[in-house]
């Protein structure tokens, strides 16, 4: 008899507990916004090794909206609005800078304004990935404690401006040093990652539908680069880059997680377009 009820009521006891992990499951989505794009003449910084030098090539410079019941999560701030205009770009010292279209007129779509998301955090502190930052004087800043130091630092570090963040100083701020659980339940996290730069991080999403995604920052600029291990000349450590490389992809490994590559056109045009979002 006791075989018998196993027999008929474990399937049912499996049916609630995967009713209760699936209610459980927070409503995340993951929306890619075109944040711009980098022209550069010559990609050789892009490997210590030498295999780019001479040739031209475009980066990607997307930021992403996590909407979780807890809040919007902004990761990365992009180029800048600034660089909307004009059409051709704007030659800066590295690459020429080209933006499409206004982050503030996408978020405008989903009724939404600077001013409306409720956290900031950022792979790096290179100037694409924070040109917008100064207009997100509302969230609450995520900041990783060695990274912040390292902007500040006099005389300033190449491809920083400690200016792109100077709102920091009157916003709310939690640092951290290592890893981060934004909103406590697993579904957004921050992973360190340095030698990129001192501070690097990564972010960890868990979908409920498309489960784990993880966004690179620049932990890989191509897919080139993820499968031979380059890096750029401009890397702050070589060690420390590999030791982050090898610990990601064990964690992407394990978790079984789609790796976006931030910079990778084609990955960026893989995500669902604006307003269009993954779950």
């Amino acid at each position: 008899m006791t075989s018998l009820l196993k027999r008929f009521l474990l399937p049912i006891v499996m049916s609630a507990a995967l009713s209760q992990a699936s209610a459980a499951e927070p409503d995340l989505k993951l929306y890619a916004m075109d944040c711009g794009r980098a022209q550069f003449a010559d990609l050789g910084p892009f490997a210590d090794t030498g295999e780019y030098d001479g040739y031209p090539g475009t980066l990607m410079t997307p930021c992403f909206l996590i909407r979780h019941p807890k809040g919007d999560l902004l990761w990365e701030a992009g180029l800048g609005d600034r660089y909307a205009e004009p059409a051709g770009g704007t030659q800066l010292p590295f690459y020429r800078a080209i933006v499409d279209t206004a982050v503030a007129a996408q978020l405008g779509r989903l009724g939404l304004g600077f001013d409306d998301v409720e956290y900031f955090a950022f792979s790096h502190a290179h100037g694409d990935h924070l040109g917008n930052a100064n207009a997100l004087t509302k969230a609450t800043w995520i900041l990783n404690r060695r990274e912040l130091e390292w902007i500040q630092s006099v005389p300033a570090p190449p491809r920083t401006n400690a200016k792109l963040i100077a709102t920091q100083k009157q916003a709310a701020t939690v640092l951290i040093d290592g890893d981060h659980d934004v909103f406590g339940d697993g579904s957004v996290r921050v992973l360190k990652a340095p030698g990129h730069t001192p501070g690097h991080q990564v972010l960890l999403l868990r979908l409920p539908r498309s489960g784990p995604v993880l966004l690179s920052g620049d932990l890989y600029h191509s897919h080139e680069n993820r499968a031979e291990k380059r890096m750029p000349v401009f890397n702050v450590s070589r060690s420390e880059t590999l030791a982050s490389m090898d610990r990601i992809e064990r964690i992407v490994k394990n978790q079984r997680a789609r790796v976006v590559i931030q910079h990778s056109m084609d990955d960026f045009k893989a995500l669902p377009v604006f307003p269009a979002y993954l779950d």
